[in-house]
């Protein structure tokens, strides 16, 4: 079994008196910032001339630009989205980072595939929340934790992992637990959940609702079993909580029956196929590549893709199932 640390591993005290630049303040950066100031250490946050900033100005924080922030900081979080990261980090972060500081990723895509290339002599380490920014914030205020990965790829000061574990500490991530994995673990892990798992669910999903309305049954009728009462969001809720199995039992004898007997039905070997050449396009950092490409051509598949989305007859099934149930 991998590492995994708790509060009494981990010293937020280790980052007192240094200063705590956080790259970007938006669902993740704010959150994070905000707890990290909660836990009594000094923040300050890079950010560009927009509302973000303003925001950050409103809770509290003074605010530099980037390159300004990373010249002033000692340990820098870098919570901006994957595909500007490694121009920011080559153009406005890399310039102040002088030997000693520590650069923190929220997860190892870049770092892990190449896209990033940090400097000798700075500590790289990583502190990823298994968790959205408002679940960060909301579960550290609510005196909870929330599971984390972290990792350290480069230990130049010899306390790399101390300072990971402080940050985990200081987001309230260590509470619940922070294992310790490489950024590639958790790159390919992060990835494979988007591109494996979820486009498998996805696809069961949207045949299961047009199969049935194909049989005849009303479209609001449908979403509603299957979406929209949230009913299903319960269930994988209490399967988080108490487990895959024993959420059953909170099902009647009917629904456990027919979920046990018909299962068997959908192992289906060219599904465990299929996620099978997606890891290992996510592994072999073909996907990387083909995601890097197609953002430098200017999106093309990824805007026709959206469109198409979004002119799938599910946009105006859940329109008129929300105005049928007054969910508006």
């Amino acid at each position: 079994m991998a590492k995994v640390y708790y509060d009494n591993d981990a010293d937020v005290g280790f980052l007192k008196g240094k200063t705590i630049g956080v790259i970007g303040y938006g669902n993740q950066g704010c959150a994070q910032a905000l707890n990290l100031k909660d836990s009594g250490l000094d923040v300050i946050i890079g950010v560009r001339a927009d509302e973000t900033q303003l925001q950050a100005q409103s809770d509290g924080f003074d605010t530099f630009p980037i390159e300004e922030t990373a010249q002033r900081a000692q340990v820098l979080l870098l919570l901006i989205p994957d595909e500007i990261m490694p121009d920011v980090f080559k153009s406005q972060v890399l310039p102040g980072l002088s030997q000693g500081k520590a650069i923190c990723f929220a997860t190892g895509y870049n770092v892990a595939f190449g896209f990033i290339e940090p400097p000798d002599g700075i500590d790289v380490v990583m502190v990823a929340p298994r968790m959205i920014g408002a679940g960060v914030r909301q579960r550290y205020q609510e005196g909870k934790g929330f599971p984390s990965f972290i990792g350290v790829h480069q230990d130049a000061t010899g306390n790399a992992l101390n300072t990971t574990l402080a940050i985990a500490r200081g987001i309230g991530s260590t509470k619940s637990g922070a294992m310790l994995l490489t950024f590639a673990q958790e790159a390919e892990l992060d990835l494979f959940t988007e591109q494996g798992f979820g486009p498998a669910f996805g696809q069961t999903l949207l045949s299961a609702i047009q199969i049935l309305i194909d049989a005849g049954y009303p479209e609001e009728a449908v979403m509603i079993e299957l979406i929209l009462s949230g009913e299903f969001a319960y269930s994988m809720q209490k399967i988080a909580e108490i487990g895959f199995f024993p959420q059953m039992e909170l099902h009647s004898h009917t629904s456990q029956y027919g979920s046990m007997t018909r299962g068997a039905r959908f192992i289906i070997p060219q599904i465990a196929e299929t996620m099978k050449d997606v890891l290992q396009e996510i592994r072999s950092g073909a996907f990387a590549r083909e995601w890097d490409a197609e953002q430098k051509a200017g999106l093309p598949v990824f805007n026709q893709i959206k469109e198409l989305r979004d002119q799938h007859p599910i946009v105006k099934w859940e329109r008129a199932t929300r105005e049928a149930f007054r969910m508006d």
